[in-house]
């Protein structure tokens, strides 16, 4: 167990971005990405979206969600909204990184943290926000089962690859379909962490990764900024 955390631990300190791109105009939001270590191998803990919610019910995503003015920085937000929404104690929570951000469709500026959690974490979900917890093996996101892809152009017209996983959870005796900018983190935790080319296609130079990385957001950055300069 600590051979694969303390490996996953010197990949990841190799991609972190820090507070590199929080100086940038759009409106913040992050998201804990939480790793466990079972039966010797790496999960991701991912949740199911209530569907009393207004937006986006029923998904699957990441525990977060937008700054608060209290908040410190990206990892305060990811935290406290882990905690909200989980019951994930701030202090149970080895946080590692933080790895290069997306844009959602709100184009709000989204970090994903990354954290690792014990594998005997209880749940407690809040049923306002959360309606199932469920973790699955981080190799599923370079070596998939059942694994579809399309392609999507954003409202400034950039156009990017969107991942579609279904994952068949043993122990909820369901599917579960993972995609949009959850699966989009998730892919590019696993390609850090691994360093092994998936079977599937991506948006990176896998052989510059953190470069090819940083060009992909830079490019959909520019193609967002360039849209809400011409609607000024």
């Amino acid at each position: 167990r600590q051979g694969v955390m303390e490996q996953a631990r010197r990949r990841l300190r190799e991609f972190d971005v820090g507070d590199k791109f929080c100086r940038l105009p759009l409106p913040r939001a992050a998201v804990l990405l939480p790793l466990m270590v079972r039966r010797g191998r790496l999960h991701l803990l991912l949740t199911v979206r209530s569907m009393q919610l207004r937006r986006s019910p029923g998904e699957v995503c990441f525990p977060g969600g937008k700054r608060e003015a209290t908040d410190k920085d990206d990892v305060d937000t990811a935290l406290r909204e882990a905690k909200e929404e989980v019951g994930l104690q701030p202090e149970k929570v080895e946080v590692i990184c933080r790895l290069m951000p997306g844009i959602d469709k709100l184009n709000n500026l989204v970090t994903p943290v990354v954290g690792f959690i014990e594998d005997t974490f209880q749940v407690t979900p809040n049923p306002d926000e959360v309606s199932e917890v469920f973790v699955v093996p981080l190799e599923y996101f370079v070596k998939p089962l059942n694994y579809k892809v399309f392609s999507y152009e954003t409202s400034s017209g950039y156009l990017t690859r969107i991942h579609c996983f279904t994952y068949d959870d043993q122990e909820h005796k369901r599917s579960f379909k993972i995609w949009g900018l959850t699966a989009h983190f998730a892919v590019f935790l696993a390609l850090v962490i691994f360093g092994e080319r998936p079977n599937f296609e991506v948006d990176y130079d896998l052989d510059n990764l953190m470069s090819s990385s940083e060009n992909y957001f830079i490019n959909l950055y520019a193609s967002i900024y360039e849209r809400k300069k011409s609607n000024l």
